[in-house]
């Protein structure tokens, strides 16, 4: 348990399931306060009169389509009208979609542009002034080891993941000294919704079904992170090791696991 996070509001954006979902769980289960924004509202008032049902706690919610910036900064600045203090941001929503850059439809390369970069970054700057002003806060940004390791048919999303983690390492940088903790979160291949999106053969999940990890067991992690001063989580290990690999010796890597790599 996290005694930190007790009476502690926590915004996580894509709560609505996967690892948003067990985030505002475990939240919950720490005696955190979530305050949970996704697209469906269905699902967001049903998480929320469950956690507060189970565990006792304030549970918000808001509907936002974090892919409409108007949107999404309208949404946020309610938020921040209707709560006093928020002690933590978990940036977490994130849209995948694989294909080979020349066959991809700017659609998707627009979405997964403004849900997994431009929607992190609104959020971070709204929020971050009242982080700052009360010399506490919480910054987590979920990337991937995508943007570590780069793989075929993930040209985009590897690249927004990789906008993720530098916008994380330099926002750090500058808040060190501020009471306001910065982390980047990288997943390998997480067993949740997301591959619905983006492998929706299926083939991609199937060839690496044995490897991915617990959704419930990373937002555990990332809950038991909270308030901490965790520079980043990476999981699975092995993962990250070859990630370092791979940034040590990339032809050499991409020599080797080819195969791998072109399993999308």
């Amino acid at each position: 348990m996290n005694e930190q996070v007790n009476g502690k509001k926590i915004l996580i954006t894509g709560a609505s399931n996967g690892i948003g979902m067990y985030l505002a769980i475990h939240v919950a289960r720490n005696g955190g306060i979530p305050i949970l924004v996704a697209r469906s509202e269905g699902k967001l008032e049903v998480i929320a009169n469950e956690l507060k049902r189970r565990y006792g706690v304030e549970c918000h919610w808001y509907r936002a389509d974090l892919s409409n910036d108007d949107e999404w900064k309208d949404v946020s600045d309610q938020i921040l009208f209707v709560h006093d203090r928020i002690d933590a941001l978990i940036n977490n929503a994130g849209l995948g979609v694989f294909d080979r850059f020349n066959e991809s439809a700017w659609q998707d390369i627009d979405r997964m542009l403004e849900v997994n970069v431009k929607a992190v970054m609104r959020a971070t700057h709204q929020l971050l002034p009242h982080f700052l002003l009360q010399k506490h806060g919480h910054i987590i940004n979920i990337a991937s080891q995508a943007g570590k390791m780069a793989t075929p048919k993930s040209a985009v999303y590897s690249a927004t993941k990789h906008a993720v983690l530098g916008f994380t390492n330099a926002l750090r940088m500058e808040v060190q000294t501020e009471g306001v903790f910065v982390t980047s979160v990288n997943p390998g291949p997480v067993r949740t919704n997301f591959f619905n999106v983006a492998d929706p053969s299926g083939n991609y999940a199937a060839s690496v079904d044995r490897l991915m990890i617990d959704a419930n067991r990373l937002a555990r992690v990332i809950v038991d992170a909270l308030f901490q001063p965790v520079r980043e989580i990476n999981l699975p290990r092995w993962m990250e090791a070859g990630s370092k690999l791979y940034n040590m010796t990339p032809a050499t890597m991409e020599k080797l696991m080819k195969k791998q790599f072109e399993k999308k």
